[in-house]
């Protein structure tokens, strides 16, 4: 029996191409194949219907609804993608004069990011931005590095940032590769940073806190300025992870809460697309203190109305990232921005909060919620008492959903809850939609009381089942037979 990708049938031909006018030119035997290249021999149909049929098997936000936690998987509007299709941005090159001759060709570009700079001024309360970091977690590094510039610059012998146990894996990394020894500030009883802890481990060598607000919890901290507040006492700066800013974007402003340093993902709460490894783009706003800091180079509006990249800049970080950033994921953000405007991007928040509280109020009669009261953008279950004493898992409630046709949720994260199950269903999801995705969760969670074996054989309709994901990230097998 063939496997699945063995398609090849001898003397099989999709093509056939003309006869050659280029001369033949004699090759040194040394330089010759030895044996028969072996490819794969099928007809331009075979080779249609199997990219197609893979195509198929892809899940996306366009084919449908995609939960995941703390990832704001919400949907792409498809006028930004046109929009960044216009020759006049896909086809610049970065290495065109910003002025002088062919300078105008790059104006508009130019343009864009000088305004998408005030804009997110403007919806974060930061004095400045970058637009160079491709990543969220490149974002963080960048918004580390200008932490540790600042402390220098002061002759501060700072040694240790303070990380809630909550965060994203890549807060503590960031602050680790920028130098500093990470502390973990465990949660309270009410899911946030606890503000008492943060005292005891307040000191003169604290270098500042990273916090994301609403948590990875969906959980808003109340006390989030008296925190910025003490970290400031020890001339510290407060860093924002702006991954949950869909939570509250155009409700409040990190900046007035006082953090001094931020990064956003622009496929989370900008639209941009999200996933496949990118492309991404993290830009990060600081305070005025630390403007001087930002990467090398920025964009400026001369006195004539041009625009230009400023290069002299002799207290900054460097360069983080060639040229100006994944520029076509900046535009599509800022297109977004401009067609919702202030009210709309309130609306956002506020769709965002009231679908993932409709979907815990629903849920939570099957489902164990790991904190039950008022969330933000996202909400976080465990599984209930009876099942686990059926020996359920979150894993088993994730690959059960694929058989409904729902990608799961995040699960195991974070992973101070134990089978976390965490859900964010956006603001661009229906009520039909949610609903459809309830009414799945709660056939689940029933038949994982009654017909517990049943559920962990799920899923039962996908090519690939219940692989041994522990098994592969350990033992990875790239070989080819």
């Amino acid at each position: 029996m063939k496997l699945i990708f063995e398609k090849s049938a001898a003397g099989r031909r999709g093509v056939r191409t003309a006869p050659t006018d280029v001369p033949r030119i004699s090759i040194r035997t040394d330089l010759l194949r030895q044996e028969p290249a072996n490819l794969p021999e099928l007809s331009e149909l075979d080779v249609v219907r199997h990219f197609t049929e893979l195509s198929r098997r892809n899940f996306g936000v366009d084919n449908n609804f995609y939960p995941l936690g703390s990832c704001t998987m919400k949907y792409n509007p498809k006028v930004a993608e046109h929009i960044a299709s216009y020759p006049g941005f896909a086809d610049l090159h970065p290495l065109l004069p910003q002025l002088r001759m062919g300078g105008m060709l790059t104006q508009g570009a130019l343009r864009v990011l000088h305004e998408i700079d005030l804009l997110l001024r403007e919806i974060t309360g930061m004095a400045r931005f970058t637009t160079q970091p491709l990543a969220g977690a490149h974002g963080e590094l960048t918004g580390m590095m200008i932490m540790a510039a600042y402390h220098r610059e002061q002759g501060n012998k700072k040694t240790t940032v303070l990380i809630p146990d909550s965060a994203h894996g890549t807060n503590p990394a960031s602050a680790a590769i920028a130098g500093y020894r990470v502390v973990s500030i465990p949660s309270n009883e009410n899911g946030v940073m606890d503000i008492e802890t943060i005292k005891q481990h307040l000191n003169d060598e604290v270098a500042g806190l990273m916090l994301t607000c609403p948590n990875t919890l969906g959980l808003f901290n109340p006390h989030v300025k008296d925190i910025c507040d003490l970290i400031h006492s020890v001339d510290g700066l407060a860093y924002y992870d702006g991954a949950n800013l869909n939570a509250i974007v155009g409700k409040a402003r990190p900046g007035d809460f006082g953090f001094d340093i931020l990064h956003l993902n622009l496929h989370k709460t900008f639209a941009t697309p999200h996933g496949g490894g990118g492309p991404g783009a993290g830009p990060v706003g600081v305070k005025k203190k630390l403007v001087p800091f930002l990467p090398v180079s920025v964009v400026t509006k001369r006195d004539d109305g041009t625009y230009a990249l400023q290069y002299d800049r002799p207290k900054s970080i460097g360069y983080i990232a060639p040229f100006y950033g994944n520029f076509g994921v900046v535009l599509k953000a800022y297109v977004y921005i401009l067609m919702l405007g202030k009210e709309g991007l309130r609306r956002v928040a506020e769709n965002a909060v009231l679908n993932a509280n409709y979907v815990k109020e629903k849920l939570k009669g099957h489902y164990r919620p790991a904190f039950d009261r008022l969330c933000k953008h996202e909400c976080v279950f465990t599984i209930s008492q009876r099942m686990a004493q059926n020996g359920i898992r979150a894993v088993d409630i994730a690959k059960a959903l694929i058989d409904k046709g729902f990608h799961p949720p995040t699960v195991y994260f974070p992973t101070i809850i134990a089978e976390a199950m965490m859900i964010e269903p956006t603001e661009t999801e229906s009520k039909e939609t949610l609903d459809s995705f309830i009414d799945a969760m709660i056939e689940i969670a029933e038949q994982a009381e009654n017909e517990p074996e049943k559920l962990k054989a799920a899923p039962t309709t996908a090519v690939v089942c219940r692989p041994n994901e522990t098994a592969a990230a350990k033992n990875l097998n790239i070989a080819c037979s």
